[in-house]
């Protein structure tokens, strides 16, 4: 409905009279549904406490209803808490009970207990989900997502301490400006770095998690935190040694003296999800239509959610409607996977394992369709995934050496809709704001703007008291000026978004403003399995078509609430319709890779791609070669069991590290730097753990010739590639505990970056006694590879 009901109006009433505080023995799936009841009916809503001591609070009135007090069990069931809601908020009994009937998703199930079968992939929760349980179950999700990036962001500027919110990743402390300057379409790029006594270059920033596209403040490095920043931004660039935010103010002499950052929550992403949510909850749907005049959206949502099987017409299809691909190095699979796209009538699956060149089949894809006379809206979680999209399509639209010259491939003119602090330079001159500065219309605002600016400056000398007839006219004109740049500026980006036939934008981006009235024929989402389902619905709705391109067996999308991720938050569209749809072949896999000796990809094949991927005669058998000492093992396994390399645990968190490994580690970095088989630009080092990230980045620290030496996580690894990988396990204990390597999505990303060479240093006592997923790794590294022991490398830590 568009405003509050009567039930609605004298719940809001109750909430501002009570406070209902209900007991910390209630389950995750209980709160989850509480907290989305409050937000529906507008009840004020909190969480606190950690693990089992976690309450939920309703309400915020003087007078408190302990449900603890209540003393038994029974106060505790789902009718209980639905006659509590009506009780003490007036609540409908029987809204409350439609909420807590939606079927939850299954959650995870304990480690080391549900190992997924060699050769397939891991069980996917909630595929036959219906449109109603998944909104109403993900709006719930959602609002523990928000909560817990509130509450970390709030605990950086509140109750934890400076040097404790850097430890946890969310503020880099102790830095200077070194560097303002602009020329990134009107924003101001200021350059951080650690403040230093020493001449010499700036050192590294310690372990954080901050990231290129996260809202920032900075602040004094010392003093209160209640008050206003000296400037929000957006994160532009992270260096080893250096932050880089764009500002759109930036007061005079503000940034002077010792400096921090602190990361923001970002309330316009969670708003976006909810929003696409609700678009979800209204979309048409075939299920009450008996006479069967189903419409193209309720097609497409009833194919998404499993309610009719997606239609695919290949006797029709004209797969080459300019007489040959506009890219002729496609290989068989990627021509099938693009020609099935094109014979789908409401959704597609492109399944890109690692190396397959998915991005290739995806940009051909678009062009194919263009050709078609089809309108394109291309999304994708990441501002980088995005960036990548439109590059490979601005190349193909100049005809440089990917296309067939003479192929008369279509011309696509893109948009990039985005902030720019958030767009690769390469592509700013297709972003929105760049085509609307050189529009007749943009221009004309800016006389607007220049008028307004000279009035104002008129108003100031005009005496109130003597120039009151003028002041009024000014003040007219300025009003109407006003009104006329707005209007002027909605114009210019109309006219450049309407001429244009292939949009791009991130998930969050399409539900911008720029594109609110906007439909296309076909909507295109690149690495789709790291996507929340709610923000892909966003851009599907847009659509008459959907084609989904990603990969569900490496990482899936980031979630900051651990209760929501178990709950299934994390779980994608991708692997939800490849689950469902699997059987009638809904997706398409490249099977040829180009960028693994076979020896690395065999164990990702045989793990999780039921053995079908294929090494390019071009990476086959490639691997380093040193300067007169012959080629390096293309596989090595460092076993640090017996050495006295045990695990550690942060004083603060539950990241761990391993300073023994972390020595062998740069030990083996330099045996390869010296056997002249590679420089440090060449080789990455992969650890699951922040912890250890920190330790290796010390050791690398004190070494200037490691400068150039890669070291990250996992997840910062997704995407990219080195000619060498150096795994770190970290883990070594005597109860067998493995944490993060059991998952075989993470373990599949950190083996799979490597082209010539991967080595994986680990205590094979610990990685291989429980775990039968990590014990399989570590045969295949002893069959296929070289075994030595940690020991050998002591003499050269």
């Amino acid at each position: 409905s568009s405003g509050p009901s009567s039930a609605d109006a004298a719940v809001s009433a109750a909430a501002e009279e009570v406070t209902v505080r209900f007991p910390p023995s209630l389950t995750s799936r209980q709160r989850a549904v509480l907290h989305a009841v409050a937000e529906r009916h507008g009840v004020p809503h909190s969480s606190s406490g950690d693990g089992e001591a976690r309450r939920i609070t309703l309400g915020r009135g003087a007078e408190v209803v302990d449900v603890d007090a209540v003393g038994t069990d029974a106060a505790t069931t789902d009718e209980a808490i639905c006659e509590l809601l009506e009780t003490h908020l007036r609540l409908s009994r029987d809204d409350a009970r439609r909420a807590f009937d939606a079927p939850p998703p299954a959650t995870k199930t304990a480690q080391g207990t549900a190992e997924p079968k060699r050769g397939t992939a891991p069980a996917v929760k909630g595929a036959d989900v219906t449109v109603e349980a998944f909104v109403n179950r993900t709006r719930a999700l959602l609002e523990l997502e928000r909560a817990a990036e509130v509450e970390q962001s709030e605990a950086v500027l509140k109750g934890m301490r400076p040097e404790t919110a850097q430890r946890k990743g969310r503020a880099l402390l102790g830095l200077r400006c070194v560097d303002l300057r602009g020329g990134l379409l009107g924003k101001t790029v200021v350059t951080l770095e650690l403040a230093s006594r020493k001449a010499a270059e700036a050192p590294p920033l310690p372990p954080h998690k901050l990231s290129p596209h996260d809202m920032v403040c900075v602040r004094p490095g010392k003093g209160d935190t209640s008050g206003e920043p000296l400037c929000e931004g957006v994160v532009y660039r992270v260096r080893d040694t250096a932050v880089e935010i764009a500002v759109d103010d930036l007061p005079d002499g503000s940034l002077e003296g010792n400096l921090r950052v602190e990361r923001l929550a970002n309330e316009t992403s969670h708003r976006r999800l909810v929003q696409a949510l609700d678009r979800v909850g209204r979309a048409p749907s075939s299920a009450g239509d008996p006479g069967g005049n189903v419409g193209v959206g309720a097609r497409l949502v009833d194919a998404m959610f499993g309610n009719v099987p997606p239609r695919f017409h290949p006797a029709t299809l004209n797969p080459n409607p300019n007489g040959s691909w506009v890219n002729p190095g496609l290989d068989p699979s990627q021509i099938d996977a693009v020609a099935w796209a094109l014979a789908a009538a409401d959704v597609a699956l492109i399944h890109g394992p690692p190396g397959t060149g998915k991005t290739t089949a995806v940009v051909e894809y678009v062009q194919q369709e263009i050709a078609r006379g089809a309108r394109v809206l291309c999304c994708a979680a990441s501002n980088v995934a995005v960036d990548n999209l439109v590059e490979r399509l601005m190349r193909q639209r100049r005809g440089d050496a990917t296309s067939k010259p003479g192929s008369g491939a279509p011309r696509a003119k893109i948009v990039r809709i985005g902030h720019p602090a958030r767009l690769l330079e390469s592509v700013l001159d297709a972003s929105l704001e760049a085509q609307v500065l050189k529009s007749d219309n943009s221009a004309l605002a800016r006389d607007c703007e220049k008028e307004c600016r000279e009035l104002r400056r008129k108003l100031l000398k005009l005496d109130p008291r003597k120039d009151r007839a003028e002041r009024n006219d000014a003040r007219r004109e300025l009003r109407r000026l006003a009104k006329e740049e707005k209007a002027r500026q909605r114009k210019a980006v109309d006219e450049v978004i309407g001429g244009s036939n292939v949009i791009c934008a991130t998930l969050s981006g399409a539900l911008s403003n720029s594109l609110r009235d906007q439909s296309f024929d076909v909507v295109v989402i690149d690495e789709a399995a790291q996507a929340l389902e709610a923000a892909c619905w966003g851009a599907i709705l847009k659509g008459r078509k959907v084609v989904l391109a990603g990969d569900h067996l490496q990482l899936p999308p980031t979630v900051m609430s651990d209760e929501a991720a178990k709950m299934g938050l994390s779980e994608t569209l991708f692997a939800r319709v490849h689950a469902k749809w699997h059987g009638i072949g809904v997706a398409r896999m490249l099977t040829t890779q180009y960028r693994m000796n076979r020896h690395i990809m065999q164990w990702a094949s045989d793990e999780l791609y039921e053995g079908k991927l294929v090494a390019a005669d071009s990476v086959a058998e490639h691997r380093l070669e040193g300067a007169g000492t012959g080629t390096t093992p293309v596989l090595i396994l460092v076993d640090t069991a017996g050495c006295d390399m045990e695990e550690h645990c942060e004083e603060e968190g539950d990241s761990k590290d391993n300073p023994g490994e972390a020595a062998a580690v740069m030990a083996l970095v330099r045996r390869l730097i010296k056997s002249g088989a590679a420089q440090p630009e060449d080789i990455g080092v992969i650890t699951p753990y922040s912890a250890q990230v920190g330790v290796l980045r010390d050791l690398r620290a004190a070494d200037d010739n490691l400068a150039k030496l890669e070291i990250s996580t996992v997840d910062g690894f997704q995407g990219r590639e080195k000619e060498a990988i150096i795994i770190s396990a970290v883990r070594s204990n005597e109860q067998g505990e493995v944490g993060f390597l059991s998952d075989a999505r993470r373990m599949n990303v950190a083996v799979t970056r490597a082209r010539r060479h991967c080595c994986l240093v680990c205590d094979t006592e610990t990685v291989g006694r429980r775990d039968a997923f990590m014990q399989r790794l570590v045969e295949h590294f002893e069959q296929h590879g070289e075994y030595i022991s940690a020991a050998e490398l002591e003499d050269e830590t």
